[in-house]
């Protein structure tokens, strides 16, 4: 028996990374999941190898009314959502004087509005289902802060306080709403940082998260274990953030 067995989960950013994690590690314990991401050919294929029990929509999170239509393609496919990752995040490295106004809000639109419409699209669909969990994928960039990234910076302290805002609203229906703040995680978008030892000198752990061991921290807050957790952040940066 899955630790999700019977859920229908909608995973962003889902084509490569983590959120191809989360895919493969949710279905793996018995969830269907539907995976969105602008990279299509590549969201494609983790679907295809995820088999029945997965499928892919290409997906703008900007876009308001394409987040209706993945949660009606869910429900259509799988039945009432009862699980959302909003993991799609961007970054763009600048420093302040050198930042367009188009480059910082590009990066907002994408990972602080792309997590609020995504929020908003879902509860419908998870009180028919009577309750769900949120995950949202903010970083230890929501908790402390890095140079040259302020737009990046700024999104994921805003889905921190988001996280908090909508677990206080969506409890009463039965829906659980937490952040993940990850640090330093070995894939495409952070391959400079992971590769780069000095960067982990001073941690604890000292070396890169992997994209299994965030997916097992999702998996967990997806499925019923962590029941009793709602408007919390969950920290996995190798203790990065005790120094």
């Amino acid at each position: 028996m899955g630790r999700v067995d019977g859920r229908t989960v909608l995973v962003t950013g889902g084509a490569r990374g983590m959120g191809a994690a989360f895919a493969r590690r949710l279905v793996a314990e018995g969830a269907s999941v539907v995976l969105t991401d602008v990279l299509a050919e590549e969201g494609k294929a983790v679907a295809a190898e995820l088999g029945s029990a997965a499928s892919f929509l290409p997906h703008d999170v900007t876009d308001e009314a394409a987040w209706l239509d993945v949660v009606a393609h869910a429900e259509a496919a799988f039945g009432p959502v009862s699980g959302l990752v909003n993991n799609a995040g961007i970054v763009h490295v600048d420093p302040i004087a050198a930042l367009s106004e188009a480059d910082y809000r590009r990066v907002i639109d994408v990972n602080q509005v792309g997590v609020f419409l995504g929020m908003k699209s879902v509860v419908p669909s998870m009180r028919r289902a009577g309750g769900g969990s949120i995950v949202n994928i903010s970083s230890i960039g929501g908790i402390i802060s890095f140079t040259n990234i302020l737009g990046y910076v700024a999104s994921k302290w805003a889905v921190r306080g988001m996280t908090k805002a909508a677990a206080q609203e969506f409890g009463p229906w039965g829906i659980r709403v937490n952040s993940v703040h990850p640090g330093v995680v070995a894939t495409e978008m952070t391959a400079d940082s992971a590769r780069s030892n000095s960067m982990f000198h001073d941690q604890p752990l000292p070396r890169a998260g992997t994209p299994e061991e965030l997916a097992n921290l999702v998996l967990f807050l997806i499925s019923d274990e962590s029941g009793y957790s709602t408007g919390s952040e969950f920290v996995a940066d190798g203790g990065f953030t005790t120094q």
